[in-house]
Order: C-alpha cells, then structure tokens, then sequence
C-alpha cells in the first residue's frame, strides 16, 4: 500500500509539473504570436465614410444640449476646436442648410442683438422620428443592455461607463433615466448617473439572452440544413492578406477548441490560458455584434478590461485574430471591427436602431440639395447677367445708326 500510495502521488505530482509546463509553453506562445498589422483600405473607407455626417451630428447635440435648445453662433464659435469643426460656424452652416434656423435676439434688454441659432422645423421633425424609432426597437435596447450586464465579471457596471458607451450600442441619451426604471424586473440603479458611484445591477438572469450571436447563426444553420452545426467563428483573411505557417497552425489548432459562450462563468479560468483566450475572443465578438456599427473605439474598450476580465494587453487580440477583427488607426483612434458585418466597406449586418442614422443623413442630404439648387440658381441669374452687359454695347450701337 505505501508503495502503491507512493506511486499515484508521484504520478499526481507529475502530471501536475506536466500541465504546468505545457501552461507556461502556450503562455509564451500565445506572447510570442505576433501578427504584422496591415491596412485594410476597404474598411477604413468605411470609417471615414461616417465623418461628415457626425461632424453635423456633434454641432446638432451642443445645441440641442444647450438652454432652450438655442445657441449664439459668437458662442459656438468659441466651441469649434472642441466639437472638431475644421471651418468657421457661418461656412458649416452654408454647407448643411436646413440644420437651424437664425434668428437675431439680444443677450441682454440693453445690450447689441446678436444672431442666435436653434433647430430647424426639418430637424424637429427628426427628433420626433428618433423618439418613435427608439421606442419601437426598446425591447432590442433592453436586451443589449442586459447582455452587457450578462457578461460582466459581476453582473454589475458602472453607469458613467455605460453613459460613454450609449452612442456605440444605439442607447437613448435618457437610458438610465426614463428606460431603466420602466424595467424593475431586469435592473436595479443605486447612486445618481454622473454625481459620484453609481451602478446598473442585473436583478434576474434570462435564458434568452444568454445566447451570443455565433450560437445564434450556428442554431439557425442546424435549422436550415438539419444537421447539427458547432457554434465557431469566421476566420477569413481578405485576399492579399498572409500570415507565416507557424500561425496559421496556431489558428488552425485554436479554432479547434471548443467554442466558450461569453456568458458563461469562466471564474476558474487561467487569465493566461487558451481557453481563456477563446471566451475573451468570444465576449468581443459579442461587443462588436452588439454594438450598432460593427465597431467599437479600442479605448472604450478598455474602460471594461475589469468588469469583462481583459488583461491589460488585451489589443493584441485584433491583430492576433485578423480573420475575425481588423484593428482601424484612422483618425489616429484605434478601432475594432468585426470583419464578417462588413462586405468592402459597405455594412451588411444592419442594427435596426441604424434607422436613425439613416433618417439623420436624408435630412443632410435634402439640405445639400437645397444648396445645390440655390447654387444653380445663382449661377444662372450670374450668366444672365454677364450676358445682358456683354449685349448692351450692341444695343447701344443700334440706337446710334438709327
């Protein structure tokens, strides 16, 4: 018996050394994998596609935030270097008519009266139609909402955090003031947004949310088809993009392991582990399937590298993945995005909250053509004139002879 018991525990003792050392080999694989970063022009285009119509988005928010919803153009003008404007208030607002309207107004009973801007009947209207889409996909809102308390560490996240990130996952600006307490039976809210420590906290687990977008597809597929497909990713390269054999083996054996849901409890996970590195693949995946344009700034990430367990040097990941990521520096902002929402640089995975965006840029759109055509009119009045003074030395020669 001493013998026997002797035996297992040297075996024990070395399986256990064994295990360790194929941990400390994989941990210095996994660190010593390093993917060249490489342009992907198609959709970076997609990136810079959006700058001019959230230039107009960020002027129409600092007035819409203002008192009144009424500005100075003396006093957005001081705000241009803040808000990006690269041209002077007077130009942006000759660029994009049908924004505000002006008006003049004094400051003061006795002071000068000064040009003042507020919003245009046609963006009103906008507004209106933002509230109705809002309202129509709140039970989508609601359950983004939930997925990220879901795949928190927690289960709970700070709510400063989830004000920054609103414009990335379509949230309302009134999320956690109007929408949350309507739903008592998904949160609960402790501390006021934006005055010290305060924090959503998922008050009860639902099943149906629990599901990442890869279970989803890969559900669908086994409907379709009828045989039962294993939830994976998509790992594809856009053509002319290589990476050496040694890691496409690594990517070969990785995508081999079982896929890890990010809503499952990986609390007994290794930080350094590969499975460790398959569920923190899996929660981006999610974030970025979540998120209404397929893409989320790498430093709002961040903010989340303790509530969602992402290590410090966490974006590597998107260039270590390049089949399934692309890491954007346009704009000099490191961005993530998801490669399968995209085809070129069109967006195929449309987020119905995208409704607003697109209702936003139909309005830009009926103003530039109201410039358009104003443009056109004076040319011609231009052309007319130049041509009746180049015929008025004719007349007067005509008038001489008779």
């Amino acid at each position: 018996m001493l013998f026997r018991s002797f035996t297992l525990s040297s075996h024990a003792a070395s399986l256990r050394n064994f295990e360790l050392e194929c941990r400390i080999q994989f941990t210095a694989s996994i660190s010593s994998l390093k993917v060249a970063w490489r342009k992907d022009t198609k959709l970076d285009e997609a990136i810079e596609n959006d700058k001019q119509w959230r230039l107009c988005a960020r002027v129409v928010k600092e007035v819409l935030n203002e008192p009144g919803r009424v500005i100075s153009l003396r006093y957005l003008e001081k705000r241009r270097e803040r808000l990006r404007l690269p041209v002077t208030v007077k130009t942006f607002l000759a660029r994009n008519p049908g924004l505000f309207d002006t008006y003049s107004d004094r400051i003061r009973p006795k002071s000068d009266s000064v040009r003042f801007l507020r919003p245009s009947d046609r963006l009103r209207q906008f507004l209106e139609e933002e509230k109705r889409i809002y309202l129509e996909n709140e039970p989508l809102i609601v359950s983004k909402l939930c997925k990220l308390l879901m795949m928190s560490k927690n289960k709970v996240i700070s709510a400063d955090k989830l004000i920054e990130v609103k414009r990335e996952f379509g949230f309302p600006n009134d999320v956690l003031v109007n929408l949350v307490p309507k739903y008592p039976e998904h949160f609960r809210l402790s501390g006021a947004p934006g005055e010290g420590k305060s924090f959503l906290e998922l008050v009860s687990w639902n099943a149906d949310y629990a599901k990442s977008a890869i279970e989803q597809r890969a559900e669908e597929e086994s409907r379709l088809t009828g045989i039962r497909t294993r939830p994976s990713f998509n790992w594809k390269l856009p053509s002319g993009f290589f990476i050496k054999k040694e890691m496409r083996e690594w990517v070969r054996d990785w995508l081999e392991l079982p896929y890890i849901s990010p809503y499952a409890d990986v609390s007994d996970l290794e930080q350094s582990s590969r499975e460790m590195e398959k569920r923190n693949v899996g929660v981006f995946h999610e974030l970025l399937s979540l998120s209404i344009y397929k893409r989320v700034p790498i430093p709002i990430l961040g903010k989340f590298c303790e509530d969602y367990r992402f290590s410090n040097a966490f974006s590597s990941v998107f260039t270590r993945h390049s089949g399934i990521f692309y890491m954007s520096l346009k704009g000099g902002i490191q961005t993530a995005m998801l490669r399968e929402s995209y085809k070129g640089q069109e967006l195929i995975d449309r987020d119905p909250l995208l409704e607003i965006k697109d209702k936003f840029v139909e309005l830009l759109a009926e103003g530039h053509r109201q410039r358009a055509e104003q443009l056109r009119l004076q040319r011609e009045k231009i052309q007319k004139d130049m041509e009746l003074i180049a015929n008025e030395p004719n007349q007067i020669k005509i008038g001489e002879t008779n």
